[in-house]
């Protein structure tokens, strides 16, 4: 689709959105390579560069929400993208205007890997007053995360036992789907996108989730560093965590069996043992 940010119902903007905008004719935008849920184009404005997401998609997540989340977490220092306005398109889509943070991340180092563990952390440290006047959702762990539409009652009966285990507590911000693939680098700095699982819920499993990508797709050396930094930060413990890699891996299956995850030569025997190895799961899951 092509886009004209005159074209675009403005439906919020911050004081600085504002601004940028009043020079919208001459914004330059160029393709870029979007998700599965959005069509993503990078905004040339001046010196300035943007991006803007529209949401043409299937997927209608609560994008006032998003940017409200955003606006907040930006003006408390959190590693994310500065948000500028939402809106509405032609068609009636919704529309996003961010700035632009970089690629996602490629290569991983130590330092780069702790950086990340951390930019979640403040996250998860954030007052949830700052957030006053912004309704962010709580769901039910097990209606949000692995849905009856799924189609894998063995699967939802497994995890609402470990659930129970678990004692979740959905009393801090998350992100929902932590991974590299929403994390952008520029010039060392890091920046977390993608904020439509953004929910009130339990840290534990936005940590988990995260560390059993990194063993998946990037090797156990990797997730060992990762782990560390949330390890030494106190956040959780290391039974916490295999508990919750248990619901992560059980959310893994769920998804492969029916939307579909990214699969590499190896992910299948790399996933396959990271189960068996995991007390809290049965044999012959995958």
């Amino acid at each position: 689709m092509k886009y004209r940010l005159g074209d675009i119902d403005w439906k919020e903007q911050s004081a600085e959105g504002e601004k940028l905008l009043r020079k919208a004719d001459g914004a330059v935008l160029t393709s870029m390579q979007g998700g599965l849920e959005a069509e993503v184009q990078r905004v040339k404005l001046g010196d300035t560069e943007l991006v803007l997401k529209s949401w043409n998609r299937e997927s209608r997540p609560d994008i006032p929400l998003q940017y409200k989340v955003l606006e907040r977490l930006y003006s408390q220092g959190c590693a994310v993208s500065n948000p500028y306005a939402w809106g509405v398109d032609a068609e009636g889509y919704h529309v996003l205007l961010m700035s632009y943070d970089g690629t996602p991340v490629r290569k991983v180092n130590a330092a780069g890997l702790a950086a990340i563990a951390h930019n979640l952390l403040n996250i998860h440290k954030l007052d949830l007053n700052t957030l006053d006047g912004v309704h962010v959702p709580s769901y039910e762990f097990i209606d949000y995360f692995f849905p009856e539409w799924g189609q894998q009652p063995e699967i939802r009966a497994l995890a609402g036992k470990l659930i129970a285990q678990a004692e979740i507590t959905p009393d801090r911000l998350i992100h929902g789907d932590y991974h590299l693939g929403n994390v952008l680098e520029s010039a060392g700095q890091y920046t977390i996108i993608d904020w439509t699982n953004v929910q009130l819920g339990d840290p534990r499993y936005d940590i988990a989730w995260s560390i059993l990508l990194l063993r998946v797709y990037a090797g156990e050396r990797y997730a060992g560093i990762y782990q560390r930094a949330f390890l030494t930060s106190g956040s959780c413990t290391p039974a916490e965590l295999v508990l919750f890699e248990a619901l992560a891996s059980l959310r893994w299956l769920q998804l492969h069996r029916t939307t579909g995850v990214p699969l590499h030569r190896n992910t299948l025997t790399v996933m396959r043992a990271l189960m068996q190895q995991n007390v809290f799961l049965p044999d012959g899951l995958l």
